[in-house]
Protein backbone atom coordinates (compact mmCIF):
# COMPACT_ATOMS: atom_id res chain seq x y z
CA UNK A 1 0.00 0.00 0.00
CA UNK A 2 1.50 3.49 -1.18
CA UNK A 3 2.28 6.33 1.75
CA UNK A 4 0.39 9.40 1.07
CA UNK A 5 2.72 12.00 -0.14
CA UNK A 6 4.12 14.51 2.28
CA UNK A 7 1.94 18.32 2.37
CA UNK A 8 4.25 20.50 1.99
CA UNK A 9 4.76 22.53 5.13
CA UNK A 10 3.42 25.60 3.85
CA UNK A 11 0.22 24.56 2.55
CA UNK A 12 -1.39 25.00 5.60
CA UNK A 13 -0.22 27.85 6.97
CA UNK A 14 -0.87 29.54 3.83
CA UNK A 15 -4.66 28.22 3.49
CA UNK A 16 -5.11 29.32 6.96
CA UNK A 17 -3.60 33.36 6.76
CA UNK A 18 -5.49 33.27 3.32
CA UNK A 19 -8.76 32.32 4.70
CA UNK A 20 -8.15 34.54 7.89
CA UNK A 21 -7.71 37.41 5.42
CA UNK A 22 -10.48 37.18 2.72
CA UNK A 23 -13.47 36.60 5.26
CA UNK A 24 -12.34 39.82 7.02
CA UNK A 25 -15.04 40.93 4.55
CA UNK A 26 -17.69 39.62 6.47
CA UNK A 27 -17.68 42.50 9.41
CA UNK A 28 -15.65 45.15 7.51
CA UNK A 29 -18.57 47.39 8.02
CA UNK A 30 -19.92 46.72 11.14
CA UNK A 31 -16.34 47.81 12.69
CA UNK A 32 -17.47 51.34 11.20
CA UNK A 33 -20.93 51.58 12.21
CA UNK A 34 -20.41 53.82 14.61
CA UNK A 35 -19.15 56.69 12.14
CA UNK A 36 -21.76 55.97 9.53
CA UNK A 37 -24.59 56.27 12.25
CA UNK A 38 -23.02 59.66 13.25
CA UNK A 39 -22.34 60.56 9.41
CA UNK A 40 -25.34 59.16 7.32
CA UNK A 41 -28.02 59.18 9.89
CA UNK A 42 -28.28 55.38 9.76
CA UNK A 43 -31.01 53.89 12.34
CA UNK A 44 -29.63 52.28 15.09
CA UNK A 45 -30.23 48.43 13.68
CA UNK A 46 -28.29 49.27 11.21
CA UNK A 47 -25.60 46.77 11.87
CA UNK A 48 -27.76 44.03 11.77
CA UNK A 49 -29.50 45.05 8.89
CA UNK A 50 -26.28 45.39 6.84
CA UNK A 51 -25.03 42.14 8.38
CA UNK A 52 -28.51 39.90 7.18
CA UNK A 53 -27.38 41.41 3.75
CA UNK A 54 -23.80 40.35 4.07
CA UNK A 55 -25.76 36.97 4.97
CA UNK A 56 -28.20 36.74 2.09
CA UNK A 57 -25.63 37.35 -0.38
CA UNK A 58 -24.04 34.74 1.03
CA UNK A 59 -26.71 31.78 0.90
CA UNK A 60 -27.55 33.20 -2.46
CA UNK A 61 -23.98 32.74 -3.24
CA UNK A 62 -23.61 29.25 -1.91
CA UNK A 63 -25.99 28.14 -3.59
CA UNK A 64 -24.98 29.33 -7.23
CA UNK A 65 -21.66 27.93 -6.44
CA UNK A 66 -22.82 24.63 -6.00
CA UNK A 67 -25.07 24.60 -8.59
CA UNK A 68 -22.60 25.56 -10.62
CA UNK A 69 -19.96 23.37 -9.51
CA UNK A 70 -17.84 25.79 -9.93
CA UNK A 71 -15.20 24.85 -7.82
CA UNK A 72 -14.93 21.63 -9.56
CA UNK A 73 -15.04 23.21 -13.18
CA UNK A 74 -12.12 25.62 -12.71
CA UNK A 75 -9.16 25.78 -10.46
CA UNK A 76 -10.25 26.35 -6.96
CA UNK A 77 -7.41 28.53 -5.96
CA UNK A 78 -8.47 30.66 -9.34
CA UNK A 79 -12.18 30.61 -8.00
CA UNK A 80 -10.73 31.74 -4.36
CA UNK A 81 -8.39 34.69 -5.73
CA UNK A 82 -11.43 36.17 -8.46
CA UNK A 83 -13.62 35.71 -5.28
CA UNK A 84 -11.65 37.44 -3.03
CA UNK A 85 -10.58 40.43 -5.62
CA UNK A 86 -13.97 40.79 -6.19
CA UNK A 87 -14.92 40.89 -2.88
CA UNK A 88 -12.76 43.41 -1.82
CA UNK A 89 -13.68 45.54 -4.74
CA UNK A 90 -17.47 45.95 -3.04
CA UNK A 91 -15.83 46.62 -0.19
CA UNK A 92 -13.74 49.59 -1.37
CA UNK A 93 -16.12 50.48 -3.66
CA UNK A 94 -18.71 50.78 -0.54
CA UNK A 95 -16.32 53.24 0.94
CA UNK A 96 -17.09 55.85 -1.54
CA UNK A 97 -20.64 56.12 -0.93
CA UNK A 98 -21.77 59.37 0.45
CA UNK A 99 -25.11 58.41 2.71
CA UNK A 100 -26.52 56.19 0.27
CA UNK A 101 -27.57 53.03 2.26
CA UNK A 102 -29.52 50.83 -0.14
CA UNK A 103 -26.65 50.73 -2.39
CA UNK A 104 -24.49 49.77 0.42
CA UNK A 105 -27.28 47.15 1.34
CA UNK A 106 -26.55 46.07 -2.13
CA UNK A 107 -22.85 46.06 -2.22
CA UNK A 108 -22.91 44.20 1.09
CA UNK A 109 -24.99 41.44 -0.49
CA UNK A 110 -22.37 41.39 -3.55
CA UNK A 111 -19.73 41.09 -1.02
CA UNK A 112 -21.57 38.25 1.23
CA UNK A 113 -22.14 36.65 -2.93
CA UNK A 114 -18.37 36.46 -3.20
CA UNK A 115 -17.16 35.26 0.23
CA UNK A 116 -19.22 32.13 -1.07
CA UNK A 117 -15.71 31.56 -2.98
CA UNK A 118 -13.45 32.14 -0.27
CA UNK A 119 -15.11 30.28 2.90
CA UNK A 120 -16.53 27.20 1.46
CA UNK A 121 -13.46 26.83 -1.46
CA UNK A 122 -11.18 27.27 1.25
CA UNK A 123 -12.51 24.69 2.98
CA UNK A 124 -12.54 22.31 -0.62
CA UNK A 125 -8.50 23.20 -1.32
CA UNK A 126 -7.87 21.79 2.18
CA UNK A 127 -10.04 18.75 2.33
CA UNK A 128 -7.89 18.16 -1.09
CA UNK A 129 -4.15 18.50 0.65
CA UNK A 130 -5.58 16.66 3.71
CA UNK A 131 -7.31 13.57 3.63
CA UNK A 132 -5.83 12.66 7.40
CA UNK A 133 -6.07 15.26 10.48
CA UNK A 134 -9.06 16.91 8.53
CA UNK A 135 -10.50 17.60 11.69
CA UNK A 136 -7.85 19.82 13.31
CA UNK A 137 -7.57 21.64 10.07
CA UNK A 138 -10.72 22.16 9.54
CA UNK A 139 -10.46 23.49 13.35
CA UNK A 140 -7.77 25.90 12.30
CA UNK A 141 -9.71 26.86 9.10
CA UNK A 142 -12.92 28.13 10.91
CA UNK A 143 -10.47 29.63 13.33
CA UNK A 144 -9.10 31.79 10.64
CA UNK A 145 -13.21 32.97 9.73
CA UNK A 146 -13.30 33.65 13.33
CA UNK A 147 -10.10 35.69 13.64
CA UNK A 148 -11.31 37.40 10.01
CA UNK A 149 -14.58 38.36 11.12
CA UNK A 150 -12.44 40.01 14.31
CA UNK A 151 -10.11 41.70 12.02
CA UNK A 152 -11.59 44.96 10.86
CA UNK A 153 -12.25 45.76 15.07
CA UNK A 154 -8.92 45.03 15.36
CA UNK A 155 -8.03 47.31 12.52
CA UNK A 156 -10.38 50.42 13.90
CA UNK A 157 -8.67 50.30 17.40
CA UNK A 158 -5.38 49.99 15.50
CA UNK A 159 -6.36 53.61 13.49
CA UNK A 160 -8.72 55.16 16.11
CA UNK A 161 -8.41 58.33 14.04
CA UNK A 162 -8.78 57.04 10.75
CA UNK A 163 -11.82 58.23 8.30
CA UNK A 164 -14.19 54.94 8.69
CA UNK A 165 -13.44 54.83 4.55
CA UNK A 166 -9.69 53.99 5.28
CA UNK A 167 -10.74 51.17 7.54
CA UNK A 168 -12.69 49.83 4.86
CA UNK A 169 -9.69 50.15 1.98
CA UNK A 170 -7.39 48.24 4.62
CA UNK A 171 -9.78 45.54 5.05
CA UNK A 172 -10.11 45.47 1.06
CA UNK A 173 -6.52 44.98 0.56
CA UNK A 174 -5.75 42.43 3.56
CA UNK A 175 -8.66 40.21 1.47
CA UNK A 176 -6.84 41.04 -2.21
CA UNK A 177 -3.82 40.06 -0.58
CA UNK A 178 -5.00 36.67 0.90
CA UNK A 179 -6.56 35.81 -2.34
CA UNK A 180 -2.84 36.50 -3.91
CA UNK A 181 -1.33 34.30 -1.34
CA UNK A 182 -3.47 31.26 -1.62
CA UNK A 183 -2.67 31.31 -5.71
CA UNK A 184 0.45 31.47 -5.17
CA UNK A 185 1.69 29.25 -2.48
CA UNK A 186 -0.93 26.61 -2.89
CA UNK A 187 -1.17 24.70 -5.86
CA UNK A 188 -4.23 22.37 -6.44
CA UNK A 189 -3.92 19.18 -4.58
CA UNK A 190 -3.40 15.99 -7.10
CA UNK A 191 -6.38 14.10 -4.89
CA UNK A 192 -8.64 16.97 -5.13
CA UNK A 193 -12.30 16.06 -4.32
CA UNK A 194 -14.79 16.32 -7.20
CA UNK A 195 -18.28 17.08 -5.93
CA UNK A 196 -21.49 15.91 -7.66
CA UNK A 197 -23.79 18.54 -8.94
CA UNK A 198 -25.97 19.33 -5.97
CA UNK A 199 -28.72 16.75 -5.51
CA UNK A 200 -32.08 18.44 -4.44
CA UNK A 201 -33.20 15.19 -3.02
CA UNK A 202 -30.66 15.63 -0.49
CA UNK A 203 -32.57 18.25 1.60
CA UNK A 204 -34.60 15.46 2.48
CA UNK A 205 -32.24 13.55 3.92
CA UNK A 206 -31.98 16.72 6.71
CA UNK A 207 -34.94 15.69 7.61
CA UNK A 208 -35.67 11.56 7.16
CA UNK A 209 -32.10 10.55 8.41
CA UNK A 210 -31.75 10.50 12.43
CA UNK A 211 -27.99 11.18 12.36
CA UNK A 212 -27.93 13.93 9.81
CA UNK A 213 -30.69 15.37 11.42
CA UNK A 214 -29.18 15.44 14.68
CA UNK A 215 -26.23 17.58 14.07
CA UNK A 216 -28.28 19.49 11.38
CA UNK A 217 -30.89 20.63 13.88
CA UNK A 218 -27.59 21.08 16.32
CA UNK A 219 -25.58 23.14 13.91
CA UNK A 220 -29.34 25.18 13.42
CA UNK A 221 -29.22 26.23 17.32
CA UNK A 222 -25.22 26.81 17.00
CA UNK A 223 -26.74 29.39 14.19
CA UNK A 224 -29.19 31.40 15.92
CA UNK A 225 -26.87 32.28 18.74
CA UNK A 226 -23.63 33.00 16.39
CA UNK A 227 -23.72 35.85 14.13
CA UNK A 228 -26.43 37.82 16.60
CA UNK A 229 -23.91 37.65 19.42
CA UNK A 230 -21.33 38.66 17.10
CA UNK A 231 -23.07 41.57 16.12
CA UNK A 232 -23.94 42.44 19.12
CA UNK A 233 -20.39 41.95 21.06
CA UNK A 234 -19.71 46.37 20.39
CA UNK A 235 -23.06 47.26 22.00
CA UNK A 236 -22.46 44.64 24.95
CA UNK A 237 -19.06 46.18 25.51
CA UNK A 238 -20.24 49.80 25.10
CA UNK A 239 -22.52 49.53 28.55
CA UNK A 240 -18.85 48.93 30.61
CA UNK A 241 -15.97 50.51 27.91
CA UNK A 242 -15.43 53.89 26.83
CA UNK A 243 -15.84 54.40 23.01
CA UNK A 244 -12.43 54.37 21.98
CA UNK A 245 -11.77 51.22 23.99
CA UNK A 246 -14.77 49.31 22.34
CA UNK A 247 -12.83 47.89 18.86
CA UNK A 248 -10.06 46.52 20.98
CA UNK A 249 -12.38 44.83 22.95
CA UNK A 250 -14.54 43.44 20.96
CA UNK A 251 -11.77 42.12 18.08
CA UNK A 252 -10.73 40.13 21.73
CA UNK A 253 -14.12 38.92 21.99
CA UNK A 254 -14.62 37.78 18.95
CA UNK A 255 -10.92 36.62 18.22
CA UNK A 256 -11.00 34.19 21.14
CA UNK A 257 -13.59 31.75 19.08
CA UNK A 258 -10.34 31.19 17.44
CA UNK A 259 -9.14 29.11 20.42
CA UNK A 260 -12.34 27.26 20.57
CA UNK A 261 -12.04 26.14 17.04
CA UNK A 262 -8.67 25.02 17.40
CA UNK A 263 -8.38 23.69 20.30
CA UNK A 264 -11.93 21.62 20.29
CA UNK A 265 -10.43 20.66 16.56
CA UNK A 266 -7.22 19.12 19.11
CA UNK A 267 -9.88 17.32 21.74
CA UNK A 268 -11.36 15.54 18.57
CA UNK A 269 -9.70 12.52 18.88
CA UNK A 270 -9.89 11.80 22.13
CA UNK A 271 -13.74 12.56 22.74
CA UNK A 272 -15.48 12.88 19.58
CA UNK A 273 -17.22 15.29 17.52
CA UNK A 274 -20.80 14.66 19.05
CA UNK A 275 -19.14 15.72 22.88
CA UNK A 276 -16.80 18.89 21.90
CA UNK A 277 -19.68 20.12 19.88
CA UNK A 278 -21.89 19.22 22.38
CA UNK A 279 -19.72 20.89 25.13
CA UNK A 280 -19.26 24.33 23.48
CA UNK A 281 -22.91 24.47 22.58
CA UNK A 282 -24.28 24.28 25.56
CA UNK A 283 -21.40 26.11 27.77
CA UNK A 284 -21.98 29.42 25.30
CA UNK A 285 -25.94 28.93 26.20
CA UNK A 286 -25.32 28.86 29.98
CA UNK A 287 -23.16 32.52 28.87
CA UNK A 288 -26.48 33.65 27.23
CA UNK A 289 -28.24 33.09 30.38
CA UNK A 290 -26.18 33.90 32.91
CA UNK A 291 -26.57 37.63 31.15
CA UNK A 292 -28.81 39.45 33.54
CA UNK A 293 -26.42 38.67 36.52
CA UNK A 294 -22.61 39.64 34.59
CA UNK A 295 -23.86 42.78 32.75
CA UNK A 296 -23.12 44.65 36.04
CA UNK A 297 -20.63 42.27 37.30
CA UNK A 298 -17.03 43.96 38.16
CA UNK A 299 -15.57 44.49 35.13
CA UNK A 300 -12.75 41.63 35.15
CA UNK A 301 -15.71 39.16 35.56
CA UNK A 302 -17.34 40.84 32.93
CA UNK A 303 -14.75 40.89 30.39
CA UNK A 304 -14.15 36.65 31.43
CA UNK A 305 -17.31 36.17 30.38
CA UNK A 306 -17.66 37.73 27.10
CA UNK A 307 -14.18 36.20 26.52
CA UNK A 308 -15.67 32.31 27.45
CA UNK A 309 -18.65 33.37 25.72
CA UNK A 310 -16.66 34.72 22.56
CA UNK A 311 -14.46 31.18 22.74
CA UNK A 312 -17.20 29.09 23.03
CA UNK A 313 -20.07 30.58 20.44
CA UNK A 314 -18.35 29.39 17.58
CA UNK A 315 -16.26 26.66 18.85
CA UNK A 316 -19.03 24.17 18.30
CA UNK A 317 -18.76 24.70 14.40
CA UNK A 318 -16.19 22.96 12.80
CA UNK A 319 -17.64 19.40 14.31
CA UNK A 320 -20.81 20.11 13.38
CA UNK A 321 -19.70 20.12 10.12
CA UNK A 322 -17.84 17.31 10.60
CA UNK A 323 -20.75 15.27 11.93
CA UNK A 324 -23.08 16.17 9.04
CA UNK A 325 -20.27 15.31 6.82
CA UNK A 326 -19.55 11.68 8.47
CA UNK A 327 -23.37 11.03 8.87
CA UNK A 328 -24.50 11.68 5.33
CA UNK A 329 -25.08 9.31 2.60
CA UNK A 330 -21.51 9.20 1.05
CA UNK A 331 -23.10 10.36 -2.60
CA UNK A 332 -25.12 13.35 -1.33
CA UNK A 333 -22.46 14.87 1.21
CA UNK A 334 -21.64 18.04 -0.67
CA UNK A 335 -25.39 18.84 -0.71
CA UNK A 336 -26.34 18.15 2.55
CA UNK A 337 -23.63 20.25 3.88
CA UNK A 338 -24.88 23.35 1.04
CA UNK A 339 -28.34 22.68 2.61
CA UNK A 340 -27.76 22.47 5.94
CA UNK A 341 -25.21 25.27 5.42
CA UNK A 342 -27.36 27.54 3.48
CA UNK A 343 -30.73 27.09 6.00
CA UNK A 344 -28.21 27.60 9.09
CA UNK A 345 -27.59 31.56 7.43
CA UNK A 346 -31.25 32.06 7.05
CA UNK A 347 -32.10 31.63 10.30
CA UNK A 348 -28.73 33.81 11.32
CA UNK A 349 -30.89 36.06 9.52
CA UNK A 350 -33.91 36.16 11.45
CA UNK A 351 -31.82 36.16 14.98
CA UNK A 352 -29.58 39.05 13.97
CA UNK A 353 -33.02 41.07 12.88
CA UNK A 354 -34.84 39.87 16.07
CA UNK A 355 -31.93 40.67 18.46
CA UNK A 356 -30.20 43.75 17.30
CA UNK A 357 -33.84 45.21 17.00
CA UNK A 358 -34.94 44.23 20.22
CA UNK A 359 -31.91 45.65 21.94
CA UNK A 360 -32.81 48.88 20.50
CA UNK A 361 -36.10 49.02 22.52
CA UNK A 362 -35.12 46.35 25.79
CA UNK A 363 -32.35 46.13 28.06
CA UNK A 364 -29.98 43.82 27.11
CA UNK A 365 -30.32 41.83 30.39
CA UNK A 366 -33.82 40.87 29.21
CA UNK A 367 -33.02 40.50 25.24
CA UNK A 368 -29.71 38.23 25.44
CA UNK A 369 -30.88 35.30 27.60
CA UNK A 370 -33.24 34.88 24.85
CA UNK A 371 -29.87 33.22 22.63
CA UNK A 372 -30.30 30.43 24.80
CA UNK A 373 -32.87 28.96 22.93
CA UNK A 374 -30.71 28.11 19.76
CA UNK A 375 -28.34 26.49 22.02
CA UNK A 376 -30.99 24.12 24.22
CA UNK A 377 -32.70 23.07 21.33
CA UNK A 378 -29.38 22.11 19.71
CA UNK A 379 -28.47 20.26 22.49
CA UNK A 380 -31.57 18.32 22.55
CA UNK A 381 -31.87 17.77 18.92
CA UNK A 382 -27.59 16.58 19.27
CA UNK A 383 -28.41 13.79 21.95
CA UNK A 384 -29.33 10.77 19.46
CA UNK A 385 -25.13 11.18 18.61
CA UNK A 386 -23.90 11.24 22.38
CA UNK A 387 -22.68 8.31 24.35
CA UNK A 388 -25.20 6.81 26.63
CA UNK A 389 -23.98 6.88 30.28
CA UNK A 390 -23.25 3.13 31.24
CA UNK A 391 -26.20 2.11 33.45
Amino acid sequence: MNAEPAVPKRILPAIVLSQLAGTSLWFAINAVVPDLQRDWQLPAAAAGTLTSAVQAGFIGGTLTFALLTIADRYSPRQVFLLCSLAGAGCNATAALLNGQYEALLVLRFATGFFLAGIYPVGMKIAAGWYTRGLGAALGLLVGALVVGTATPHGLRALGAQWPWQTVMWAVSAIAAAGGALMYALVPDSPSMPRAARIRPQALAVIWTDRKVRASALGYFGHMWELYAFWVLVPLIVATRLSAGAVPAASFAIIGAGFFGCAVGGLLVRRFGSAQIAAAQLAASGVACVLAPLLLDAPLWLFMTWLLVWGVTVVGDSPQFSTLTAQNSPRESVGSVLTFVNCIGFAISIVSIELFARAAQHWPLGMVLPWMAIGPALGLRALAPLLPRPAA
